[in-house]
């Protein structure tokens, strides 16, 4: 053991690289392409690396898209929504970047942890690996240490998942401190692994300023200029902008960038981020990027135009659709749309499958609580309701007392997580006569805890009073509307992310008046679907249906939704 440890400390201390590689890695078996944000954040780097990863799915490639965040939390599970947006949560119980749930949906695949890194996860890695003694005889510095990590967390990702492509997005901007080491790190990845199997793209904006009239361009050479003082060279760069960029600004970044101008392409607003695909098809961006990285097509194009098609058929009713539905959304992250983008996103899918727009109504149920806002005026105009997920006490009332004006008036609605809950309390209230019944989420002193942390489940789930996270088993029940939108499945899949449940003591009570549990875990008597037969559409889960939702596969319970609201409103 000694001999070994002056082994390592010598090599580290002779030698300045510190590269390391998963076992039997071979360079060049797995090629990758690196995603960048210039100018300033938020312009849909993740919606253009999924949508690029579409076209070349379509082609016969496996991907392994991965994403890289500056923060120093471990993960997302404790940022709040209005700072950050929706926490995604990835099967393994991962509490990631809302980024990773459009990965899924594009890519139509599941991914995990190990698609996902933080400046957080990678320290904690980095200092847990010095008190092991893995850095013997050397200082721990950003260079090599800390990029060496980053690239061996792809290598080892592109091992694991056995892919042609790793898609590494690098979140925030060019010129922030918090990304600078990995930008440092892929720089670095080029020189090790060849230009040939590295593609290096820039996402940018151009300006348009309603008082000029024209498109400006100025900005966008400049954040490209800060990659090129950082060693990037862009292979290719999108002009995100309202407006088709024109020919002249894109000219005007081509020779600033030494980018060749067919590999400038406009990324301009469009109705749908499902609608990008095919922007960047007619781009032929694919095509550029498999000859950058000497990639062969490994489909036929037969196949691929079939997919293409699919596809295209989706989105044609995007486009033009023929019906519209409009469906209050009651929450109180209201302010911030990213804080429900996979609802949004369910609900887009549901209505594309339906050849129907989903108009969102927004009602703030703080509002409702302090008497801004009427709940009939609120609710008047809309054929369904989805009572949304969150924590704390801030706007349940209101979101109760939307939730016994739907049951009263049979509203299609659709409950999820804390929304499943809140109809627990109101049915148990206003049904079954348990005045002052709540969560001890809310109220710890509640006379009637309808809604708990239990001991048991404590125990089952092995939570310590942690929360419950990722996809779980349910049993569903036959002969009820989940057991029907299901498609009579007994046994399904959904993911999790909450602490409380349905107390088991009020269950008979619950259902003796009607209230049925057609959803619960598979072993013990731990509630997980709730429905109100004889309603139109009632029906709440106690997951979250919104993350397994995918384009060409919407989840059953929004399809539900956006069916009955179809029907109800045809009805009136």
């Amino acid at each position: 053991m000694t001999e070994l440890l002056k082994k390592v400390s010598k090599k580290s201390i002779d030698h300045e690289f510190y590269t390391p590689y998963p076992e039997n890695y071979k360079k060049g078996k797995t090629k990758y392409i690196i995603v960048f944000g210039t100018v300033m954040s938020g312009l849909g780097k993740g919606i253009m690396s999924s949508s690029l990863g579409k076209l070349l799915r379509f082609k016969g490639f496996k991907l392994a898209p991965i994403k890289f965040d500056g923060y120093l939390n471990q993960d997302a599970g404790t940022l709040n929504p209005f700072r950050h947006g929706e926490v995604f949560v990835l099967d393994d119980g991962t509490e990631s970047d809302m980024d990773l749930g459009t990965y899924e949906r594009f890519l139509d695949i599941d991914i995990s942890k190990s698609n996902y890194l933080t400046n957080g996860k990678l320290f904690n890695m980095i200092l847990n690996k010095e008190r092991k003694g893995e850095y013997l005889g050397r200082d721990v510095q950003v260079i090599p240490h800390v990029t060496g990590e980053i690239k061996l967390f792809l290598r080892t990702l592109a091992m694991k998942s056995e892919s042609d492509i790793v898609l590494f997005e690098v979140g925030g901007t060019v010129g922030d401190l918090e990304n600078m080491f990995c930008i440092e790190a892929v720089r670095q990845l080029m020189y090790e692994e060849g230009k040939e199997n590295v593609c290096f793209i820039a996402l940018t904006y151009v300006l348009e300023p309603e008082f000029l009239g024209e498109q400006k361009s100025k900005a966008a050479q400049l954040g490209i200029k800060n990659l090129l003082s950082m060693g990037i060279q862009p292979d290719i760069i999108a002009c995100r902008a309202h407006n088709p960029v024109t020919n002249k600004v894109r000219e005007k970044i081509s020779v600033y960038s030494n980018v060749k101008i067919e590999n400038v392409i406009s990324l301009h607003d469009v109705k749908s981020i499902y609608l990008i695909p095919e922007m960047l098809r007619q781009g032929k961006i694919a095509e550029n990027v498999m000859e950058l990285l000497n990639l062969k097509q490994i489909t036929s194009k037969d196949s691929e135009d079939k997919q293409f098609m699919q596809w295209t058929e989706l989105t044609e009713t995007i486009r033009k659709p023929k019906h519209k539905v409009v469906i209050g959304m009651t929450g109180k992250y209201t302010s911030l749309r990213d804080s429900y983008a996979s609802i949004i996103k369910a609900l887009e899918h549901a209505g594309a499958h339906l050849n129907s727009q989903v108009e969102i109504k927004w009602i703030e149920t703080t509002e409702i609580e302090n008497g801004k806002l009427n709940v009939e005026s609120a609710l008047r105009d809309v054929d369904g309701v989805i009572v949304a997920p969150g924590f704390g006490k801030r706007g349940t009332e209101g979101k109760i007392m939307c939730l016994k004006y739907i049951r009263e008036h049979d509203i299609p609605y659709l409950g999820v997580c804390y929304g499943m809950q809140m109809a627990v309390i109101e049915f148990a209230r206003n049904v079954c006569g348990l005045n002052g019944a709540n969560s001890t989420e809310i109220e710890p002193d509640t006379k009637y805890p309808v809604i708990d942390i239990l001991p048991e489940q404590k125990k089952i789930e092995g939570l310590g009073g942690n929360m419950r996270l990722g996809g779980k088993d349910v049993e569903v029940k036959k002969g009820t509307l989940a057991y029907g939108l299901y498609e009579k499945k007994t046994k399904i899949r959904e993911r999790f992310r909450h602490r409380y449940e349905v107390n088991p003591k009020y269950i008979n009570k619950l259902e003796e008046k009607g209230m049925v549990f057609s959803g619960k875990h598979p072993d013990y008597e731990i509630m997980q679907i709730m429905e109100l037969p004889g309603k139109k559409y009632y029906i709440g889960a106690q997951f979250h249906p919104e993350f397994t939702s995918k384009p060409l596969k919407p989840n059953p319970l929004y399809y539900g939704l956006v069916k009955a609201a179809l029907s109800a409103k045809k009805s009136q």
